[in-house]
């Protein structure tokens, strides 16, 4: 552990921490649009900034590792002025469009703004004129909303390991796209969607059957259910329906999804969805309550079994239950109606 002196108050830190690091795990707040602790900084936003003592430039907190006896001020005016400016270049430059944006109300860069109270952009000129692609069928990106964080890029090559879009041009004209391939048919994206998962701004947004503003929501946290690797995500859920869906920081995906865990819930809202258990009566499916349905299922197992024996049941399970379910399914077969005729829907 080493001591070091931030806003005037002494601090006890790990060594190898950088100060931004530092001032989370104190509780003081730094603002980042770059930053992403699961990647290496990439000190692109410099919103970051920080004044150290000794340093006549500003450094940036999210690259900068802590030193014994170092003295820091995360919001003093020279820091306060030097933020408000980068936010003031950024917005000058971004449509604004906040009331009709997808993005209002989830958005690190109006959040910020409002904090520091870039109310417009002083600097008026020529904005980027892009038009908005999309060609993908789960999401779209407006590369005039972009803020050349570089989080997609990053997250794209570094964590999915897919490595289907870079950044192209230098100065203003920078933007993000796919150069690899120029054109969409021979595109290495996968649609995981995890750019549009890291995006602060509204550059890269789902494509929404439904609308709805992010305050209107509620975050029901669980785990998908279309594979075995159990990776955890939220539920975007408005009044009785699921929205969207977020991928958690947590294991074993570490916030990441693949495309149908970010994507492919509209089955939960289908409408031909079954909502209670029905059983059969004079030729015909009626609705049943559980206790009706579990009782004739134990009956029918119990009559079955006497007159046949176990051996004539054979049970197969989904790759939509989690791992305990299918590991419960199992056990009643083998253990309660003792048959190992068990089978798995994704077993080829």
């Amino acid at each position: 552990m080493i001591e070091i002196n931030i806003n005037g108050l002494k601090y006890n830190v790990e060594e190898n921490m950088t100060v931004l690091e530092a001032c989370k795990n104190i509780g003081i707040e730094i603002p980042t649009l770059c930053y992403d602790e699961r990647l290496e900084p990439y000190s692109a936003c410099r919103l970051c900034v920080v004044e150290v003592e000794g340093k006549k430039d500003l450094m940036t907190s999210c690259s900068l590792k802590v030193k014994e006896g170092m003295n820091i001020e995360t919001h003093s005016k020279k820091v306060i002025k030097a933020r408000k400016d980068i936010l003031d270049l950024l917005f000058s430059n971004h449509p604004q469009d906040c009331l009709s944006c997808e993005k209002s109300g989830d958005c690190k860069l109006q959040d910020y703004c409002y904090e520091y109270g870039i109310e417009k952009g002083s600097f008026a000129g020529e904005r980027k004129k892009y038009p908005i692609d999309y060609s993908n069928h789960f999401y779209s990106y407006d590369p005039n909303k972009c803020i050349l964080c570089g989080k997609c890029v990053r997250v794209c090559s570094e964590l999915q390991g897919t490595n289907a879009i870079g950044l192209e041009d230098r100065g203003f004209d920078t933007k993000v796209v796919a150069p690899f391939d120029k054109g969409l048919s021979k595109s290495k994206c996968v649609s995981c969607g995890n750019c549009v998962s890291v995006c602060p701004v509204g550059a890269l947004v789902p494509k929404n059957r439904e609308r709805y503003r992010h305050w209107e929501i509620k975050k029901i946290r669980t785990t998908c259910s279309y594979c075995g690797v159990g990776c955890q995500m939220d539920l975007l859920v408005k009044g009785d329906k699921i929205v969207g869906v977020e991928p958690a920081m947590e294991s074993p995906n570490n916030g990441l999804l693949c495309v149908k865990g970010k994507f492919a819930y509209s089955f939960i809202n289908h409408r031909d969805r079954l909502k209670t258990p029905l059983v059969k009566r004079n030729g015909k499916f009626e609705e049943a309550t559980w206790d009706e349905a579990y009782k004739i299922i134990r009956n029918k197992i119990y009559e079955i079994k006497d007159k046949y024996g176990p051996e004539v049941f054979a049970g197969l399970t989904s790759a939509r239950c989690t791992n305990e379910e299918n590991y419960l399914f199992q056990k009643l077969f083998r253990a309660v109606i003792k048959t190992n005729n068990v089978d798995h829907c994704a077993r080829l």
